[in-house]
């Protein structure tokens, strides 16, 4: 598993990691984590529960956690890692990943095969998407595998990656056969509903999310007032931190709506089924969203669901567990409106939420779909040089050449580490972790 996404940052992306390696791991697999290091002291080789080993890389971030592009520093890294480990498949998490990325581009030198599953959607018109697009369509050019968390981020990756290919009749363009849709999961036993009944006379709203524009904050600050103006016994709970903050505080001061909206703050994610347990209703506004956890977690908590209709959430749940809205204000309010009628009449049974959401969503079925990705991508036909350039430079007349004089000297700048530090000279792991002793532990 490679991410700049990872613990001890608390996110979707580095819960999905965790988890899935975790399962993995019970199921008989060998698995390690390469990541970025966590300044002061975070740096080298870490251990996790169940026996999860760590590489923390001396790389400093730029950006939310993202590492600046390089794509040759970490070669002589990855190299020794990869060939010291026994490692035979490779799998990068999230597009905005350079060390993702670029793993990709050095596994095929070791003949190490390799899997990608993207975790966001992504726009087509401002320059951060086209950019970011570009380098993820030359990274996927020779993957031997992706994975998307829904069916709409499916069809997104398969833009922006373009991952397609000409017909056998040379009359169309079809979508690669190697793209699988595998949705995210929870583990229930975490999010169980609360012991005692919730009081229906005064309802609380909870928001759990990173306050910022593309969770649709500016909506939220937007139809807080309006709905404590609408119904005088309904609170909000908002747990998140981010740059929007600043305008919820303005909002509940402006509105006098000290008592009415808490703000919690940043939430660890040991704590969010406490804070969920505490309300109704969760409310999410998202602009964009792949897949959302947030959702599932706080539907397995036996909350009602009121989400904007982006994305791969319609894919989430049955629709009599959540309210849809556009992502506008009126529509929003009137979503919230119906959700208050329907706990207010007790029409929403949580328990009953928990139990559906348990059968939907567990690991072991995650871990299980991956594995057949994995069969996939190690039974697929391996690209040799030669192919690899060609394929890189259908990536357009300017990419395309500079891409493949990169690749040309990642292959060269190899040659060069094995001449200087062969691999017989490597000192290899011997001792791995005893999957019998990780039976009894769970």
């Amino acid at each position: 598993m490679i991410s700049d996404f990872f613990h001890p940052n608390v996110g979707g992306v580095e819960n999905h990691i965790f988890m899935l390696s975790a399962n993995l791991i019970r199921r008989g697999h060998k698995v390690i984590v390469i990541t970025h290091s966590h300044p002061p002291d975070r740096v080298g080789v870490r251990w996790l529960l169940p026996g999860l080993k760590v590489y923390h890389i001396p790389f400093p971030t730029i950006a939310s956690s993202a590492t600046l592009p390089n794509y040759f520093t970490f070669l002589p890294y990855f190299r020794v890692i990869i060939a010291r480990e026994h490692i035979h498949l490779v799998h990068a998490h999230a597009s905005l990943s350079s060390l993702g990325q670029e793993a990709i581009l050095h596994a095929h030198h070791l003949g190490v095969r390799t899997v990608f599953t993207d975790h966001s959607l992504f726009g087509f018109e401002d320059a951060a998407s086209i950019l970011t697009n570009k380098l993820l369509a030359a990274a996927l050019k020779n993957v031997d595998a992706v994975i998307c968390v829904s069916h709409t981020g499916r069809e997104n990756t398969v833009l922006r990656g373009q991952l397609f290919e000409k017909s056998k009749d040379l009359s169309a363009l079809v979508v690669r056969p190697n793209v699988y849709v595998i949705p995210n999961a929870l583990v229930a036993e975490q999010f169980t509903p609360a012991t005692e009944p919730v009081s229906s006379e005064t309802i609380y709203i909870v928001v759990l999310s990173r306050l910022a524009y593309r969770k649709g904050i500016d909506l939220l600050v937007a139809t807080a007032p309006r709905i404590c103006s609408a119904f005088p016994n309904v609170n909000f709970i908002v747990g998140g931190d981010g740059p929007k903050l600043n305008d919820l505080l303005q909002v509940r001061e402006r509105h006098l709506l000290q008592d009415r909206i808490e703000l919690l703050g940043p939430v660890r994610h040991r704590d969010v089924r406490d804070v969920l347990v505490r309300g109704s209703i969760f409310l999410n506004t998202s602009l964009t969203e792949s897949f959302g956890i947030a959702i599932l977690e706080a539907a397995c908590a036996g909350l009602y669901v009121v989400s904007t209709r982006v994305g791969g959430v319609p894919e989430i749940l049955p629709h009599d567990m959540i309210s849809f809205a556009k992502p506008e204000e009126d529509d929003l309010i009137r979503a919230l409106s119906e959700a208050v009628a329907i706990v207010s009449k007790g029409q929403h049974d949580p328990i009953e939420a928990h139990q559906r959401v348990k059968n939907f969503y567990n690991w072991g079925d995650v871990a299980e779909r991956t594995e057949i990705v994995y069969d996939a991508a190690i039974k697929s036909e391996q690209k040799d040089l030669l192919t690899r350039m060609q394929r890189t430079m259908e990536l357009g007349p300017f990419a395309g050449p500079i891409y493949t004089i990169i690749l040309v000297v990642d292959c060269l700048f190899f040659l060069f580490l094995e001449w200087l530090m062969p691999r017989q000279d490597l000192d290899f792991v011997q001792m791995h972790w005893e999957h019998d002793n990780f039976r009894r532990v769970q």
